[in-house]
């Protein structure tokens, strides 16, 4: 079963609102197109899905805007041509790579995990609180920005019971932003997603 990432700026106070952190610079821009070309495929909710499109879509005349930094194309190309799984119940439909999934969303995402491939991408708020529920994520990247901020939805606010993790590496920029990327520590034997 490939595995299913959730992978999130977070301030040091816990915020993940996508302009609470430190603006994105050419090294964390290389590590986030290195991410996005690890996943087969990625799972956004509506909110997610709409943020991110109206953000890194190619323009319908095929260049780049001119506010994209060359350093920012990679990843723009990157995340422009990954198969995208959108979960909403209020889209009726979605283009962009993308595919509506509906019905019941542990089938679902077992079924995508299921598929051949090297991996699964999550981002969001709200889906990833919901997977973690279900025991889904397998693997959860950090990349944790020198900020606080006092303010914004948190990382995993809600989330129903502990989840312990393992943590299997760790990186620092020069900017401060600190990665760690951690594993669930399943227990052995025990059944695990």
């Amino acid at each position: 079963m490939k595995p299913l990432r959730y992978s999130i700026n977070v301030t040091l106070d816990g915020c993940v609102h996508h302009e609470a952190g430190v603006a994105p610079d050419e090294e964390s821009m290389r590590f986030w197109t290195a991410e996005m070309e690890r996943a087969d495929a990625m799972l956004f909710g509506r909110t997610t899905y709409e943020m991110m499109e109206s953000a890194w879509r190619r323009p319908a005349r095929g260049k780049w805007p001119d506010w994209m930094r060359e350093w920012e194309i990679p990843f723009a190309e990157a995340i422009d041509r990954t198969k995208k799984y959108v979960v909403s119940s209020t889209l009726s439909a979605v283009d962009w790579n993308a595919e509506l999934v509906g019905g019941d969303l542990e089938t679902t995402v077992r079924r995508l995990k299921e598929e051949p491939g090297e991996g699964l991408s999550v981002g969001g708020v709200t889906l990833p609180r919901a997977l973690a529920d279900l025991g889904l994520i397998d693997e959860y990247v950090f990349v944790v920005q020198p900020v606080l901020v006092g303010r914004g939805p948190t990382l995993l606010a809600g989330l129903g019971e502990r989840i312990p993790l393992e943590l299997v590496d760790r990186r620092e920029f020069r900017s401060g932003v600190v990665v760690q990327r951690y594993r669930v520590s399943r227990p052995a034997g025990g059944a695990g997603a």
